[in-house]
């Protein structure tokens, strides 16, 4: 079977899923409203501001099926950019240190060192895919382009991703058909620090495709740009503002991307096979209650749940672009629910997991 069968095999079968899944649970997040902390993301080494969040599909070495995985982007100086390590965390709230990397022992370049940011993800086959946003100091005067770090299942780094077209990788989604993958990941450093605080729009998308062969380490095959010109920005608080989060509709045939400085969400068509960028897209829905819209995850109903950055809000918005349902997550800070919210995943049937970076907690919400 070819790249391109597989490819139409995986999507097929994530639509049956997905429509199964649907009709199963309907619009669940209009519908409950309870918030339970599952376990603290801080490891031993004291790293904070969690990032990244991910289900793990299948056991195999040290990862245990529906276990979160988690990414830490601070050190324990709180320091944005420096974080090192990766958290396992099992439904019942036990924490366990999956990696922890060493920036000066990689088997190849990751410019700037380590600094691990949302863009993460996990494959059937045991491969992990965490990418780098690194600076010296906590500040975007320092951020370089980092890479995409590949980890194996015990949590050594076996290869990196990186040149022209990994620059400050932000956020991913993949697309697993277990001998392929496709991964998608937002960058927000093309000319970004360049440009010292004012805004620029080289915000970009950009499909990994890989080929995985059992016993071997994933191999690269190709990177596309799928989607630029988004806008981004560094900023005191949040290191860089640009587009974050990305989710795949269940027939992979749309890929949505939380615009964040224009408080929108973006639809990219074809992102699969496409060979060329399509821009930033077309615009679902914007402003209402979207307010710096960061993570963002497709729900199993097909609706896009995302997380503000500005107010701590959760927002569920339909392929359409109606706005139907909103939930405050966080409302700690200054202004209340500001900066505590990044990744977020839905599980079947368990409810929406998020990050709060305001209390270093993996939190549920169902």
């Amino acid at each position: 079977m070819n790249l391109s069968q597989l490819k139409s095999w995986a999507c097929a079968a994530l639509l049956v899923a997905a429509c199964a899944l649907a009709q199963a649970q309907g619009n669940r997040s209009g519908t409950q409203s309870k918030i339970s902390v599952v376990a603290s993301t801080v490891p031993a080494n004291g790293d904070v501001n969690p990032y990244g969040i991910v289900r793990v599909p299948r056991s195999s070495g040290s990862l245990m099926k529906g276990s979160i995985l988690i990414s830490n982007f601070n050190n324990s100086a709180n320091l944005q950019g420096t974080g090192t390590t990766i958290v396992q965390i099992t439904p019942d709230g036990t924490n366990t240190l999956f990696a922890q990397i060493d920036a000066n022992s990689l088997p190849g370049p990751c410019p700037g060192g380590i600094g691990l940011t949302t863009a993460l993800a996990v494959l059937r086959t045991g491969w992990v895919i965490v990418g780098s946003l690194p600076t010296t100091d906590g500040t975007a005067a320092t951020a370089q382009a980092g890479c995409l770090l590949v980890l194996d299942n015990h949590g050594k780094v076996w290869e990196t991703f990186y040149g022209s077209l990994i620059n400050g990788p932000w956020d991913m989604t993949a697309l697993d058909a277990g001998s392929s993958a496709d991964l998608f990941v937002s960058n927000v450093l093309n000319g970004t620090v360049a440009a010292g605080g004012k805004v620029v729009h080289g915000g970009t998308v950009v499909r990994l495709t890989l080929n995985i062969v059992s016993g071997s380490m994933p191999a690269l095959q190709s990177m596309t740009v799928i989607g630029s010109g988004f806008a981004e920005r560094t900023d005191p608080a949040a290191l860089v503002i640009g587009p974050t989060g990305l989710g795949l509709d269940a027939s992979a045939r749309t890929l949505y991307v939380a615009d964040s400085l224009n408080n929108r969400v973006t639809a990219i068509p074809d992102p699969l096979f496409r060979v060329t960028s399509a821009g930033i897209g077309a615009t679902v829905s914007q402003g209402g209650d979207l307010n710096d819209p960061l993570g963002l995850t497709v729900a199993p109903n097909g609706n896009i749940l995302t997380v503000n950055g500005n107010n701590g809000f959760l927002v569920e918005t339909t392929p359409d672009g109606e706005q139907i349902h909103k939930k405050l997550l966080d409302n700690t800070g200054n202004p209340p629910g500001a900066g505590a919210l990044f990744g977020l995943i839905d599980p079947q049937g368990v409810g929406i997991y998020f990050v709060d970076d305001a209390s270093n907690t993996l939190n549920l919400f169902h």
